[in-house]
This record gives structure tokens, sequence and C-alpha cells, in this order.
């Protein structure tokens, strides 16, 4: 079967992978000139599979007023005159309960865990590295409140069975040394062992490689896509600035833009550009550095290690499709870093990054079928693309094959916003 993915992210060119190796015939359209040139080129670094939570927690409304006032608060909000993230922060809001968010996790964690096991096995098949380690990821906890407040999430990675183990605060010096170097700033932590890092845009690049030469995934760069094309009982074909491409199925992996290629075929995908920052920072000193990734639960700010770069990644801010790169967010981001590692890099010749995370309403990504029978989804990750991604893509082949799903697929296609 030819399949056309639109889209070369990591999650567009991992669901390219696993449709290859099904033995399709697999072509990525992307209008940037090569993989992974947006939203995953500078993400955290962290692949965080137990640390999968939905951003729609309870409490998250009332923290969300207070952190308007705060100089480093991990979300931010441009007052602006926009409809569509009215609706989407009502639509977050109404999922900030303990029911929904209990549900959301579990439907994330399901992925997340399923993804975990994909990537293993790919890396073995493929051989590539991505600068990657596997070492797990720390939560840190700068209050006691927040040590009580992270039971909920543990009873449910129990209950999904991931390793988790709670560390007071001599315990986590053990898993990241350098934390030895800033005794009293953390009460303790959350260690999630099989947690990975890596460098998504490296691993995006050299799948597409080992797609393209190993596979005969095909890649066409520097193409728009204008809108889909609607014939019969599906999809005719794809508009592009190269012509109208054809296929036998098409798969949406545009992110936060796959709203607008849909929209006229009456999908409404409840997607938002939730615009994030990072910092990659190139390491001076080793024993001062982060062994892993460690997330600041404080700030929401996670900071993962490369080879000889450390990358930082946080804040949450809703400005719609604004690429713009704000000083005061680096500020912020700058803090966290030289606040837990302050000898491990130096900030001042970071480089400083901001992309588009494609939010839904409960933090789970939109994976499966649609009403028009030869288009498929595979988008929404938010901040958990890059660790979500091989699991999505290999349970997309999973359904576009019609074989039996290695994971129960309930509730993660667009139905559920029906």
């Amino acid at each position: 079967m030819k399949v056309l993915i639109l889209g070369s992210g990591v999650v567009g060119v991992t669901s390219a992978y696993y449709l290859a190796r099904r033995g399709h015939e697999v072509t990525v359209v992307d209008r940037q000139p090569s993989p992974a040139m947006e939203t995953s080129y500078g993400n955290a670094g962290q692949v965080s599979f137990g640390f999968s939570s939905p951003w729609a927690a309870p409490g998250i409304p009332q923290k969300a007023m207070k952190w308007m006032f705060q100089e480093h608060a991990p979300l931010k909000i441009q007052p602006r005159m926009d409809p569509t993230m009215a609706r989407f922060m009502m639509k977050m809001f109404a999922n900030c309960n303990a029911e929904h968010y209990a549900v959301n996790k579990e439907r994330m964690v399901r992925i997340a865990e399923h993804s975990r096991a994909c990537i293993d096995a790919l890396r073995a098949e493929t051989g590539i590295r991505y600068e990657d380690r596997q070492r797990g990821l720390l939560q840190l906890f700068r209050h006691d409140s927040q040590v009580e407040a992270v039971a909920k999430d543990m009873k449910v990675l129990a209950q999904c069975g991931v390793r988790h183990e709670l560390l007071d605060s001599e315990a986590i010096k053990t898993v990241e040394p350098a934390l030895a170097r800033v005794p009293g700033k953390f009460v303790g932590g959350l260690h999630l062992p099989d947690d990975q890092t890596g460098d998504c845009h490296l691993f995006t690049n050299r799948l597409a490689d080992h797609c393209r030469q190993h596979l005969g995934v095909k890649f066409r760069f520097n193409v728009d896509i204008q809108r889909l094309k609607r014939g019969g009982a599906g999809i005719e074909s794809v508009v592009t600035s190269a012509g109208e491409l054809t296929a036998d199925a098409y798969v949406v992996c545009l992110g936060s833009y796959s709203p607008f290629l849909v929209k006229d075929l009456d999908i409404r995908l409840p997607i938002y550009p939730v615009k994030g920052y990072s910092l990659t920072v190139p390491v001076v000193d080793d024993g001062g550095a982060p062994q892993s990734t460690v997330m600041d639960e404080s700030y929401k700010v996670a900071i993962s290690r490369f080879d000889d770069r450390i990358r930082v990644g946080g804040t949450a801010e809703l400005a719609s499709f604004d690429l713009s790169l704000l000083e005061k967010r680096r500020a912020t981001i700058s803090m966290v870093v030289k606040d837990v590692f302050p000898e491990g890099g130096d900030v001042a010749r970071a480089e400083f990054w901001t992309g588009l995370r494609p939010m839904t309403p409960d933090s789970t990504p939109i994976i499966g079928a649609t009403k028009h029978g030869n288009l498929w989804l595979n988008t929404g990750h938010g901040t958990l693309g890059w660790t979500m991604s091989c699991g999505s893509g290999q349970l997309l082949s999973d359904l576009i094959d019609a074989r039996r799903p290695a994971i129960d697929p309930r509730g993660l296609d667009v139905s559920r916003y029906a």
C-alpha cells in the first residue's frame, strides 16, 4: 500500500519507519528542508515514559492565576483576543479534576510504556545512536507539599507496572552526584530508573537516513502542504506546492498545524500550540553536570545531559503561533539550570530556541482513524512527542494494517472529543 505521511518531525519519521517495516511504500512530505526542524529540533531531551503526566491536573486553574504574577512561573498566558485559545483553556480546565486526571494519566502511561519497549527494540535493530543515555529521570521536589502530592502519580505508576522510588534529600545525590554541590535546595525526589535521554533532532535525522537507505522511504522536502482533496469515501489527494500527491492512505503528523489541514473535512482537532523554550549549554565540568535528566517540579523545567551538552527545556506559554524569542523566558530557564547545576555548563554560551508543542486539552495524543476511510491521525502529543513517538508510530501501523494492536487503542482516537 502507498502511504503519504504529512510531517517529518519525530512522530512523522517514526510512523514512516514502522509502516515501511511492514512493507508499505512510504513517502514523507514536509515544508522544511530536512527532518525535525520545528518542534522536534530543540526539545528538552527527556524520553520520560514514567513521567508522562497531564498538564490538566487538579489545582492548575488556581495555580495559573498565581503564576500570572510570578516572574519565573511555569505557565504564562499572553493576553489576546483569541477565541481558539479561550476554548482550549476552557476544555483544559474542565479536565483539571481527579477523575479526568486519572483517566488521562493512564492513557498517557499506556502509550509511553509501549514506547519504551519500541524505542529499545528500534535502537537494537537499527544501531542508531543519538547521544542517548538509559539512566533514568529524577523529579526534584523543593517542598514537602510536592512530596505529598506525588502520591497519586505513584499509585498510577504502580498500577501500570512502572518502576519508581521516592528518595529523600540524601538519596537523590546517589542518582545525581552533582546535587551534593547544592545542599539544602531539595527535600527529595521521585526516581524513574527506566526513563532515558537523547537528542531528538539527531535521532529523527538518523532514523530518516535509515528509513531512506534500508526501507526505501522517500522524503520530499521544501514542499508546502496546502489541503486535502476529498473523493469518494475518503481522501483522493494532497494538494501541495509541488502538485497533487496521491496514495492509498494519508497520515497527518503536523503537530500544532494539524487542525488547519483537516477542518474543511469536518474534523475538529482541539490542538493548541503551547510555546516552549530551551537552552543548549556546553558542558564545562562533567562532575557538576547532570548525568541523565532531572525535572525541577517547582518550575517545570527539565535538564538533560547529552554527550558534551546540557539541554534545558521549560515554560509553557499560550501565545498562539508566535515564535519570537523572549529574553524573560530565557531568564527563567537560565535561572533554574544555574540554581541546580551551577558549575556544570557555560550558560553564557548557550543556544536559545523556541518551538510549539501541539497540546490537547487532556494532554493525550490523537492516534487512529477518522471518518474518512483512508485518513489517519498521529498528532497532538504536547510536551511528550519525543517520549511517545515510537509507541505511537507502532500503534498506528497496527491500526492501518488492521492487526490486533500491541496496546489497547481505546480513548486515543479523535472520537473521544465527539
